[in-house]
């Protein structure tokens, strides 16, 4: 098994100030994981920048141009949770097209997988607008490349972050090609992915919401992930699988946490490798979402990326 780590640090650019998104959660993460070897485990890859058309896969053009505009105008904020500086939209379009940079190793090489790690995050990102740290939403802009690019006709999401990824769920509601499938504290930020929401038209059915209380024990998170890859995931028939991998449900996280240990996201990984190993040839892409306890993030994400490396 090959997986690839996709990292720059061209991240660190996006400059968010005293902000719980801050650059020190790449640079704390890679330099445990350099220490503990985990750049000679993996294969490193350098990031591509998307182009303006891909990112206009999923978000508007005056969107895109606005966010250049802040940018390049000193920074600024794009609503109160989320800053820009002079760099993040370069940034910006790095995270992007890092993603899309593993998908294509991934097609390109049976039996391999990949963890991105990006930033700035991109779940929370509308078509039109960005919130909740993200300015352009990563996974579903290299969900709609794979799909253009590579010819693949069904991808799954799976998020696991503290936060509904709204912004994802917004891109594919209305798709029967995309299954989004979401395990998130509920109610909290942003207020949606109650149970009710599971799609339009088409796309009815095709999106999974799993609202779990702030006291729900570890063991309950698992048994409900496990129920959702064997009812959901693994009935769809994924040709291609996403993670938006966010850390934020560690029990020690600062923004919410929702109990679980470190070792729980081996548990996760293991889950979706079995599904990936069995549907799609192991093809399986994960993007760093949420996670901010500084000390906690590189352990869970260790954990996370042992699984992905075991043959």
């Amino acid at each position: 098994m090959t997986t690839y780590l996709i990292y720059s640090d061209i991240y660190l650019e996006h400059d968010t100030g005293p902000h719980p998104e801050t650059a020190m959660r790449l640079s704390a993460t890679m330099a445990y994981l350099k220490r503990k070897g985990w750049d000679k485990k993996t294969s490193l890859v350098q990031p591509r920048s998307a182009s303006v058309d891909e990112i206009a896969y999923i978000h508007n053009r005056e969107y895109i141009e606005s966010v250049k505009e802040v940018a390049e105008g000193g920074g600024g904020y794009l609503d109160g949770d989320t800053p820009l500086s002079e760099r993040s939209y370069e940034a910006a379009l790095y995270a992007a097209g890092g993603v899309m940079s593993a998908v294509d190793k991934v097609i390109a090489e049976p039996k391999s997988n990949a963890l991105c790690l990006v930033r700035p995050p991109g779940h929370h990102a509308r078509p039109d607008c960005g919130m909740g740290f993200c300015l352009f939403n990563n996974v579903a802009i290299a969900t709609r490349y794979v799909q253009k690019r590579h010819h693949i006709a069904r991808v799954a999401i799976i998020d696991w972050d503290l936060h509904h990824g709204n912004g994802t769920q917004e891109a594919f509601y209305k798709d029967d090609t995309v299954l989004f499938c979401s395990l998130h504290r509920y109610p909290y930020y942003p207020g949606s992915g109650s149970e009710m929401e599971n799609g339009e038209g088409q796309g009815k059915g095709f999106t999974v919401n799993i609202p779990l209380p702030e006291d729900v024990s570890s063991k309950e998170y698992l048994e409900s992930f496990s129920r959702l890859m064997s009812d959901s995931v693994k009935p769809f028939k994924p040709e291609f699988i996403f993670i938006s991998a966010g850390f934020d449900s560690y029990r020690n996280d600062p923004l919410g946490g929702l109990g679980l240990d470190i070792e729980d996201y081996a548990q996760l990984t293991r889950k979706v490798r079995a599904v990936a190993d069995e549907c799609c040839q192991g093809r399986l892409v994960s993007t760093l979402e949420g996670g901010y306890d500084l000390q906690g993030l590189p352990l869970c994400i260790e954990a996370h990326l042992s699984e992905l490396c075991k043959a």
